[in-house]
């Protein structure tokens, strides 16, 4: 008697038990859009945050909902894009791709490291033993952070042991962004081909004796400049993109070459009156 009652008891409770689960599962359940599964299948799964969102789920979301639009996704191909749009029935939209542009030209061959820094080799970990060692304090140290955080392998250490970003591959993750313990990098639209390639903020031609192309603050971009295109501030030009930036004039008496054009075929050009650089192998420790 007393075991069916055991029985009983537990029956009855596991019955109640039920009737709440199946309760809350109708009084708490979330509806989801199906669309959302088939949209994030859809994208490239990079999860790389170039579109203002953390994932490439979020972002599913935000497309189904009408919050963004399939153009915002600048990692997809156009194709891609295509699909979503014609999927969701949504209009296309545009977003300039932006990439990560590296605020230093100061390699082995033009800058000076003024001591051996021996330790873990990072530049994170090297900026902590008295900056890294390098002549110009707000150089880039060479070690690579930025390369070996890039899940894209979109930056890659050239002989002169500075990072170079392959635009094609780079997603504007931002992670190079965060890892530069000099702060040099930055997610630039590409439409911004005048560029400062320097960090510098030192006056002076001093700075030439630390870095053969650094920015001396001479100001001769900014008095080039149309309008309000550059201005000089902490002894850095700095230009005003909102300006009409679609000129090559400020970089033409730049003495050091420290402000640039950015060319799709060329590459990095120089103003005509930026000194060359011939020199391909290291300054060495603390010589010119």
């Amino acid at each position: 008697m007393t075991i069916l009652v055991a029985l009983a008891a537990l029956g009855s409770l596991t019955l109640l038990l039920a009737a709440m689960l199946i309760l809350a599962n109708k009084k708490l359940y979330v509806y989801e859009d199906p669309r959302i599964d088939e949209v994030e299948d859809m994208l490239p799964h990079a999860n790389c945050g170039a579109c203002g969102y953390p994932g490439c789920r979020p972002f599913a979301e935000a497309l189904v909902s009408g919050k963004a639009l399939p153009g915002k996704c600048t990692v997809s191909s156009e194709d891609g894009r295509v699909k979503i749009a014609n999927y969701l029935g949504v209009a296309l939209g545009s977003e300039e791709k932006r990439v990560a542009r590296l605020a230093c030209a100061g390699g082995i061959n033009v800058a000076l490291n003024r001591a051996s820094y021996q330790g873990i080799k990072t530049c994170q970990a090297a900026s902590l033993v008295s900056g890294g060692g390098k002549g110009c304090f707000w150089g880039c140290l060479g070690h690579g952070d930025c390369e070996a955080v890039c899940d894209f392998d979109a930056i890659t250490m050239n002989a002169f042991s500075l990072p170079v970003v392959d635009l094609e591959k780079c997603t504007a993750c931002g992670d190079c962004v965060e890892v530069c313990p000099k702060d040099l990098f930055s997610l630039q639209p590409v439409s911004h081909r005048l560029w400062v390639n320097c960090k510098n903020l030192e006056a002076g031609d001093e700075i030439l004796e630390e870095c053969q192309v650094g920015c001396t603050a001479c100001g001769k971009c900014a008095m080039d400049a149309p309008g309000n295109l550059i201005t000089m501030i902490n002894n850095l030009p700095v230009v005003n993109y909102s300006e009409n930036h679609n000129t090559q004039a400020p970089i033409q008496r730049c003495p050091t070459g420290a402000i640039v054009w950015l060319d799709d075929k060329e590459g990095i050009v120089k103003g005509k009156e930026a000194k060359k650089i011939i020199r391909k192998g290291e300054r060495g420790l603390g010589y010119s």
